[in-house]
């Protein structure tokens, strides 16, 4: 008996195991999955972007300085050239919001990893008609994060190779939210697809909210300056 009663007084390894143990285990490790790639979806990322931005403008810059456009002749208003499909052409400075990134030629999800996108079909930099842009605002580096805080007069500055337009604001992004869908708000002159532009507006677009919603955040700004070199 002594030897089969020793075999009982053993532990059975088994028992300190539980499905609710093995369950709050799995939990913990998904938290730290989702939490990780939340971090660096949300930080690690926006910083990497970021840093890529800071680069492409200064590449544009030194190609600038390098290959300058001839200056206009004059009474000649400055022009600006159509640039390729998704490739880095300008530079977008606001400077009440400390923003400095480049602009790309579309608005596809790709474009607007590395850049703030310009609406293909939309007028050029400068010229009479709409100039529209949009940005991500939580992710891709998060440059339109504070556009909502850009108010009534602050200035928007679009830097090409050959000249530099300055924008004012006539209406913060805080004042209108449109739908996702609403594209008159890239006509010729927002929301009045009949008349003909006499001006040159910019609008910039960007979410209106901090997550996933339709709600988009629209401002509006008119061509005050052109400097040419």
């Amino acid at each position: 008996m002594a030897p089969v009663e020793a075999r009982r007084a053993e532990p059975d390894s088994r028992r300190g195991f539980s499905p609710l143990l093995g369950f709050g285990i799995l939990l913990l490790a998904a938290l730290l999955i989702v939490g990780g790639w939340l971090g660096w979806r949300f930080w690690g990322a926006n910083l990497l972007a970021a840093r890529s931005a800071a680069d492409t403008v200064a590449q544009l810059r030194a190609d600038w300085a390098a290959n300058p456009a001839p200056a206009p002749e004059e009474g000649q208003t400055a022009s600006v050239d159509t640039p390729d499909a998704h490739a880095a052409a300008w530079i977008l400075t606001i400077p009440a919001l400390g923003l400095e990134w480049p602009v790309v030629a579309g608005v596809q999800p790709s474009d607007l990893a590395v850049g703030v996108g310009w609406y293909p079909g939309t007028a050029l930099p400068g010229q009479v008609g709409n100039f529209v842009l949009a940005g991500s605002r939580v992710t891709d580096g998060r440059p339109f994060y504070d556009l909502l805080d850009l108010a009534e007069g602050d200035e928007i500055v679009l830097e090409t190779r050959g000249a530099r337009f300055t924008y004012s604001v006539v209406l913060s992004p805080a004042d209108l939210t449109v739908d996702a869908g609403a594209d008159w708000v890239l006509d010729p002159v927002p929301g009045q697809p009949d008349e003909v532009p006499s001006q040159a507006l910019i609008t910039l677009t960007t979410s209106e909210d901090l997550v996933a919603t339709r709600d988009r955040a629209v401002g509006i700004g008119t061509l005050t300056e052109t400097e040419t070199p």
